[in-house]
């Protein structure tokens, strides 16, 4: 017999069906609740509420677990690649060699701008955030591939559409840093890998092991369960937009410094300290004090609540960067006096305030030469296949619905209209 809940209303009990999720996660289905009651259930920001099922990544925050399609990350970091992990999200199971090839040849082919984009970018102010190019150069590309922009796409045009998402944003992004810097932008090249060539296209030759420290971080990033951006890209899928208008939506979600933008908060917490003198231990301080408003910046997580297990990787890839690149740089010596002082400090120790994702990743953007305001599009790179993944699995979904919401509305009951020459 199926487990069931009790509703009690006032007199009235009712009965609702209880989910039970692959992983012993349980839900209490309300699908109904409105219908048979006229009752809908508030939870501000949705952060107890199931929007959807998913089978593409589990979250344990309390034990510090995170798998994509049931493979632990740690796995996927160490032995994987990003287009390896990209077609695992996408097409929920590993490839063979033969596809992985073919994967990465089409998101090659794919990888060049029409003209009329690269016109487009290039119109942009030289001083323009990265993020608003990218969202915006993202919607135009439906101008430029009408056959794949379909509310009904086939199972190939939907491959097809991926790849050039794949393929073309990293371009984007590059051509764009390139333009703000006053150099020319350089051809993608098919016989790399996403990562070698992205940075090639930034930078020209990058050394190898550098680039697979990026891998990595791309790897830790590429999906992260029903966040914000993840949740708009779901949102603005669900009414059948193309691909092109989804992933800008959910480029848009990603800027905002409570999600994407928190590796961009470290590094001007960093800047903030180096200004003041340096002083890295007067900021802990100051971080313990309640009556001061500074706050540390990318220690702590609001899922993972002992540690952060991409953190624990990145660190060992921040370390690869910094020593290959041999970067004297006095923000990354505060950076690494923090992480010294609070690791051992029983205030962040007992707080389970440890060093997340955003900490390293700020660092490892810092000394591979990234401009601050391009570390949000580093994370939009990452993501790119998650969201991908989030609406690929939505659209094939049998039952799927256009989301909407309710509301509980708190503004004026009925008014008398009255006539501008009369008020």
């Amino acid at each position: 017999m199926s487990e069931k809940a009790k509703l009690d209303l006032g007199g009235q009990t009712i009965e609702l069906p209880v989910m039970i999720g692959s992983e012993g996660e349980k839900a209490i289905d309300i699908s109904k609740l409105r219908a048979e009651t006229k009752y809908v259930t508030f939870d501000n920001g949705l952060g107890n509420t199931g929007a959807c099922t998913s089978a593409i990544t589990f979250i344990n925050g309390a034990e510090g677990i995170l798998r994509y399609r049931g493979y632990p990350i740690e796995q996927l970091a160490d032995l994987s690649t990003f287009s390896e992990v990209s077609y695992l999200l996408i097409n929920d199971k590993l490839p063979t060699k033969e596809e992985l090839k073919t994967f990465n040849e089409k998101i090659g082919t794919a990888a060049l701008l029409p003209k009329g984009i690269t016109d487009m970018i290039d119109a942009f102010p030289k001083d323009s955030h990265p993020m608003g190019v990218i969202q915006s150069v993202t919607a135009a590309l439906s101008a430029y591939y009408p056959e794949l922009s379909g509310s009904d796409l086939s199972a190939e045009k939907k491959q097809e559409v991926i790849r050039q998402l794949m393929g073309q944003l990293k371009t984007i992004a590059s051509h764009f840093y390139r333009r703000t810097q006053g150099l020319d932008p350089i051809a993608p090249d098919r016989s790399r890998n996403f990562t070698n060539d992205f940075l090639n296209m930034m930078f020209g030759e990058v050394d190898d092991d550098v680039a697979d420290a990026l891998q990595t971080l791309l790897i830790l990033h590429a999906d992260h369960e029903q966040n914000c951006s993840a949740s708009t890209a779901r949102v603005i899928g669900s009414s059948k937009a193309n691909l092109f208008a989804t992933i800008s939506g959910a480029i848009g979600a990603l800027w905002g410094p409570l999600h994407g933008g928190a590796n961009q908060a470290v590094l001007e917490m960093l800047e903030e300290i180096q200004n003041d003198g340096g002083d890295y231990k007067k900021f802990i301080a100051k971080a313990k004090d309640k009556e001061d408003p500074f706050r540390l910046m990318g220690f702590g997580h609001r899922v993972y609540k002992n540690f952060d297990p991409r953190a624990k990787i990145i660190k060992e890839a921040c370390n690869t960067v910094l020593e290959k690149l041999g970067v004297n740089d006095p923000l990354l010596d505060i950076a690494k006096g923090l992480e010294e002082e609070a690791l051992k400090d029983p205030y962040f120790v007992d707080r389970k305030l440890y060093p997340n994702v955003d900490f390293y990743s700020g660092i490892i953007y810092r000394a591979l030469g990234i401009p601050t305001n391009m570390f949000t599009v580093m994370f939009v790179l990452g993501r790119l296949p998650g969201w991908i993944a989030q609406w690929k699995e939505l659209i094939d979904s049998p039952g799927m619905r256009i989301t909407r919401p309710r509301q509980i509305y708190t503004g004026s009951t009925v008014r008398e209209f009255v006539e501008i020459n009369k008020r």
